[in-house]
């Protein structure tokens, strides 16, 4: 009699933690459209951890969260559109979409090692023409930058774009910015007066971005949407790329929570809200240190990448002319100032009185916060 054969159910290697996070455009904590951009630097305004860098010019778009229903596999993009032209270009102007990683997070590329690995960048794109736009990586630590192209078309493109390892300059390991992943959509003579580099060279601004590309402001007819963000570590075209690695919606929150969170519900926008109107409020318990000040301490989400900014907003129900208010029991005491003292897990708010508490009693904070600790 033989022994039974059993079958074996092989569990895969697991992959390492995605790079980028959010790359399927899926998070979007602080809103899911802003109109009127390109007046000044954005920065980050609706899809998380993609960044609006802007040097002022006539140009104005849109920036969105759009679904998607004609790609397999992903159900959310980030969209610009164009909404104000600016065909006079003065040598200052630029606009980028940015990605910028910890140097911490990169040290598989051994940058500055006689064995540099390659970096494979690859998204899918559509836009409402043919247009060619530049891509940068920039070494933050080291002054060095490498640059390439892609264009664009009416349908969705899957762009997979790689450059050499640098054998020059090591990334920091530590939770500044070492890489800096930089979308090019127009730049005046400042950033395109040069030759960009097709290899790793010393950064210079000039050199950023080639002066043939085209200009997201050539028209109001332009709009460009992106999804499919991933970064590979090694050489891949096409045919040989790790497919997309998707995360659940809990875990992607919580990694994009590291850099940016807020007390508001998912999808509500930081806002005042206005006195006796319903709105949401983040409750905190504290004490009264004094005649003079009360203090209460709020625990973040999770722990964020450095000792966050805090924003306060008044919630509902509180004076006008206040940001947060202690709730004595019978009556909200509008605070005559406010200040914080943030660390990477938690931040202290003290709400400073000229008289009227009473020392060791505790009682309700009111009050909504965004804390903001991006790269």
């Amino acid at each position: 009699m033989t022994n039974a054969v059993k079958n074996r159910v092989v569990t895969p290697e697991r992959k390492a933690t995605p790079l980028v996070i959010n790359g399927d455009m899926n998070i979007a904590q602080r809103s899911t459209e802003v109109t009127g951009l390109g007046d000044g630097d954005e920065g980050y305004v609706t899809v998380d951890r993609f960044r609006h860098s802007v040097g002022a010019g006539a140009g104005r778009f849109t920036s969105k969260q759009t679904a998607v229903d004609d790609l397999d596999g992903f159900q959310n993009c980030l969209e610009l559109d164009c909404t104000t032209a600016d065909t006079s270009i003065a040598a200052g102007e630029f606009l980028t979409i940015d990605y910028r990683l910890e140097g911490q997070d990169l040290q598989a590329f051994k940058k500055g090692e006689t064995n540099a690995e390659y970096y494979t960048l690859a998204f899918y794109a559509k836009a409402d023409a043919a247009v060619t736009y530049g891509i940068e990586l920039r070494d933050h630590d080291n002054g060095r930058h490498i640059t390439s192209t892609f264009t664009t078309g009416t349908d969705w493109t899957h762009h997979v774009i790689s450059f050499p390892g640098d054998t020059t300059g090591n990334f920091s390991d530590d939770n500044g910015e070492s890489l800096r992943i930089r979308l090019w959509l127009h730049a005046g003579s400042t950033y395109n007066g040069g030759t960009a580099p097709t290899s790793w060279a010393s950064q210079s601004n000039a050199n950023s971005v080639s002066s043939s590309n085209g200009s997201f402001f050539a028209s109001t007819d332009r709009s460009l949407k992106i999804t499919g963000f991933q970064l590979e570590v090694g050489d891949y075209n096409a045919s040989t790329l790790p497919p997309f690695q998707y995360e659940s919606f809990g875990k992607n929150l919580a990694r994009c929570q590291r850099y940016y969170q807020h007390s508001f519900p998912y999808g509500t926008a930081p806002q005042n809200y206005s006195s006796y109107t319903a709105g949401q409020s983040d409750n905190s318990i504290g004490a009264t240190m004094s005649s003079t000040e009360f203090k209460t301490v709020i625990p973040f989400k999770c722990e964020m990448r450095a000792a966050p900014t805090i924003t306060y907003y008044r919630a509902q129900n509180t004076p006008e002319d206040s940001e947060w208010t202690f709730y004595d029991g019978a009556d909200k005491l509008n605070p005559a100032s406010m200040a914080s003292n943030s660390q990477t897990h938690r931040f202290t708010a003290v709400l400073t009185y000229s008289s009227g508490l009473t020392a060791g009693n505790s009682g309700l904070c009111q009050g909504n916060y965004k804390a903001d600790a991006e790269l």
